[in-house]
């Protein structure tokens, strides 16, 4: 019991809550105990990679039926799970018995994410006064939103959007750097040289995207389209 209860408050100490369920009466502390440990070691790592702080809860663990003699557990996420909200584990014992069980979790990750300060216009370009951060659990925001102000600012908004509306990635594009029709800047530039040259765009293009720029000459060459609005190729 003592064992038990200093996992319990090792957990705790940790950001980990142990569900009060945990122990149904078909279980004994005893074998509970390490498969509360792996998994909360498994999830220890998991959790390092997502991007806010995370804490996490064990639920209910029935080890009524299985032999009590495992030398080693081995704990496991579906590839395809989410790794946060309520999801499960996979507890496998790999050495002395053989057997294995799903123990419920439920992961939370506070971060923080962009909002729309104020209503926003489709085909608008965004501002830093036009977004806000807010703070909230991630497995109660939509898939794809996005976490910082940076990932905002400088893009086009896709469609109208009210104020304090979480933003996701697919809300947003690149403005158009050069339009199809355009006249635009050549540059083409090699390790000893660099040539300018004239040229109309056959194609929108965002920077940073390919677009098609037929010369005076007729010919028809690719380049990447730049910030500035001129069209790079490099040799």
């Amino acid at each position: 019991m003592n064992s038990l209860k200093t996992l319990f408050l090792s957990a705790v100490s940790s950001g980990v809550l142990l569900s009060a369920s945990v122990m149904p009466a078909t279980a004994s502390a005893a074998a509970v105990a390490p498969i509360q440990l792996a998994i909360a070691e498994f999830l220890d790592v998991q959790n390092k990679g997502l991007p806010g702080q995370a804490s996490y809860s064990i639920g209910a663990i029935n080890t009524s039926g299985l032999p009590d003699d495992c030398r080693n557990l081995n704990v496991t996420m579906d590839a395809n799970a989410r790794p946060w909200g309520k999801t499960h584990v996979n507890v496998r014992c790999t050495e002395g018995s053989t057997w294995s069980l799903y123990v419920p979790v439920d992961i939370h990750v506070l971060v923080n994410y962009v909002v729309s300060a104020r209503p926003l216009t489709a085909g608008q370009i965004i501002s830093t006064t036009d977004i806000r951060q807010s703070q909230g659990d991630l497995a109660d925001l939509p898939q794809g939103i996005l976490t910082d102000l940076a990932q905002a600012i400088g893009q086009l908004s896709r469609i109208s959007l009210p104020a304090d509306r979480p933003l996701r990635a697919d809300m947003l594009r690149q403005p158009l750097v050069v339009k199809q029709g355009q006249n635009v800047k050549v540059v083409s530039e090699g390790a000893s040289f660099q040539v300018s040259s004239d040229g109309r765009a056959l194609n929108n293009a965002a920077a940073g995207q390919v677009v098609q720029v037929r010369l005076a000459s007729g010919q028809v060459l690719s380049g990447i389209a730049q910030k500035d609005g001129t069209v790079a190729i490099a040799y």
